[in-house]
């Protein structure tokens, strides 16, 4: 597969830190291999270190990828998320060992043929969507297996993947993206991006391929940007950076920010 932009030179989605309770819950990232760098961000790991005394709340923010995770303990139970334009809290159990392969924006849609409005803004059954990809979760993992394990086996199965895969792809879309992205999300969507297609046509490809419309997508791409930057309080406060960003005053960036988060910037970046 050829694209005009390579989006992972141009994007990072950023998932904060999960807390550190006395170290009772880790999260970890890893690169896949070389091969996949322009399909997959990364594959990553939420588990719990020991039994917590309660269930753990685990916030998601908007971060324009999709995701499919599954539970060490139940493989069988495998799930994908699709693009969210809010944030999500997930209820977890007082022990838990989860693995996540972060796709990068259209990759998911690209590699499987999946309309990624159909998963838009909620959690699915693997099995209902990929079956292929759940039969494999569920006949090569369990417990027991370490990180680096998991990874080489997931890294030569969407390698394998690749190779049988034949998309063909509008660079078109890609040409849009590339806008947003080097314009940070602040843009007029339907002025800036001129990219020989209608804005009716342009909103079906970003349905189709990211999960929503071109103007959600600059937002999220927006609030990523704010996360990249990791402003403090001071900086929140003195140097106007929902200005930089393009809202038109302060209520409006902490309500926009709090749908994407979950949190004002203030609470976010609290040092």
């Amino acid at each position: 597969m050829e694209r005009l932009i390579n989006i992972r030179n141009l994007f990072r989605p950023i998932q904060p830190t999960v807390q550190q309770i006395a170290g009772l819950v880790s999260y970890t990232e890893i690169f896949p291999d070389d091969k996949l760098l322009n399909c997959i961000y990364c594959y990553w790991e939420l588990k719990t270190n020991k039994r917590l005394e309660e269930q753990f709340n685990y916030k998601v923010v908007a971060d324009g990828c999709i995701d499919i995770f599954f539970d060490l303990n139940n493989p069988k139970e495998s799930l994908v998320m699709g693009f969210c334009k809010k944030y999500t809290t997930f209820q977890l159990a007082d022990n838990f060992h989860y693995i996540g392969i972060r796709f990068l924006p259209t990759m998911f849609p690209n590699l499987f043929n999946i309309d990624a409005s159909e998963l838009s803004n909620r959690v699915e059954n693997l099995n209902n969507v990929i079956p292929s990809v759940a039969n494999f979760i569920e006949s090569n993992f369990s417990n027991g297996l370490t990180f680096s394990q998991i990874t080489s086996h997931l890294n030569q199965y969407f390698t394998n993947h690749l190779k049988v895969e034949n998309t063909e792809l509008d660079n078109r879309l890609y040409q849009a993206i590339d806008i947003i992205f080097k314009n940070r999300g602040v843009l007029n969507v339907e002025k800036d991006l001129d990219v020989g297609l209608s804005d009716r046509q342009l909103r079906r490809l970003f349905n189709f391929y990211i999960g929503d419309t071109q103007k959600t997508f600059s937002q999220v791409v927006r609030f990523q940007n704010i996360l990249s930057a990791k402003p403090s309080t001071q900086s929140l406060k003195f140097n106007k950076l929902f200005f930089d960003n393009g809202y038109f005053d302060q209520s409006h960036f902490i309500k926009n920010f709090k749908n994407f988060y979950g949190l004002t910037p203030n609470q976010a970046f609290k040092k």
